[in-house]
């Protein structure tokens, strides 16, 4: 029993560190952030199609009523991916993470507009944490400043992907999430096609190695052993542990990038990350 807890435990942190990769890549390779990401769900929806046909996964839509929510899930998914490596590449792997690690915060705000639950007062003591760690992570904040600008476009993704997420919160007990996770890639291959006739491509013949391993590593491996792991964990642990994300993605940015967080990245940074716990253990003692 313990020796499968453990395997468990395993599984979910190397989920987490496949995932983190998508800070050094997305910074990494050399194309416009738009067209990485058509060809990141692209690769990562054919990938993912095999997976299904390959485990007999059900891939098909129960209700016509499902397909809006799974359209505007999957649109507000391509601006949180286009957002979050406009994000890394303005700034950091460090600051742009961190800016996304915002979202458990925004989807506590967002909750009770979504779903008929009372807001609860402690949201504003964990969002003034979160706003105190923004402002040590850009101490002098303007506008001009591409580090500044990395952290708006990061809460800018945290946003999309919190709607994202509350959007589809309601049909992951009826799909698999591979499943929905296929569609989602489907969605934004559709959505972002033109970007292919009016963007710069070229980079492609240099750069697919990397758009590969995003795909393949990051997007369909990563999100299907987080979804698999939701099997032995709650929500909640998932979401604590997961918070080393951004810690994964600064060590990898150091190593690959030779990134050098500042003080105030570690500092700003911590109060973030502390806001991601304090919630993921309220809400499950909740």
């Amino acid at each position: 029993m313990q020796n499968n807890h453990i395997k468990n435990i395993l599984g979910l942190l190397l989920a987490t560190l496949f995932i983190s990769t998508s800070g050094v890549l997305g910074r990494y390779i050399a194309m416009p952030s738009e067209v990485i990401i058509w060809f990141r769900s692209s690769f990562a929806m054919v990938f993912l199609f095999v997976f299904c046909k390959y485990k007999k996964i059900d891939i098909r839509i129960k209700s016509s009523k499902h397909y809006g929510p799974f359209i505007v899930g999957g649109v507000f998914m391509a601006a949180h991916w286009i957002t979050y490596f406009y994000a890394l590449k303005l700034s950091n792997v460090a600051i742009g993470m961190l800016s996304l690690y915002t979202f458990p915060v925004m989807i506590a705000f967002l909750e009770p507009l979504f779903f008929k639950i009372k807001f609860n007062p402690i949201y504003l003591v964990l969002g003034v944490l979160v706003l105190a760690g923004l402002y040590i992570l850009s101490p002098d904040f303007n506008l001009e400043n591409s580090n500044a600008q990395g952290i708006l476009f990061g809460l800018l993704s945290a946003l999309c992907y919190s709607i994202r997420l509350l959007i589809l919160k309601q049909y992951v007990l009826q799909y698999n999430g591979v499943m929905l996770m296929f569609y989602q890639t489907l969605i934004i291959t559709i959505c972002l096609l033109p970007v292919l006739f009016f963007m710069d491509i070229s980079g492609f013949q240099t750069q697919w190695p990397y758009l590969l391993l995003l795909a393949l590593l990051t997007t369909a491996i990563g999100h299907s052993l987080m979804v698999h792991s939701l099997q032995f964990f709650s929500a909640s642990t998932a979401s604590i542990i997961s918070s080393v994300q951004p810690i994964f993605g600064i060590i990898l940015a150091f190593f690959f990038l030779k990134e050098m967080p500042t003080i105030n990245t570690f500092i700003g940074g911590s109060l973030i990350l502390a806001t991601v716990v304090i919630e993921s253990i309220r809400s499950k003692r909740k």
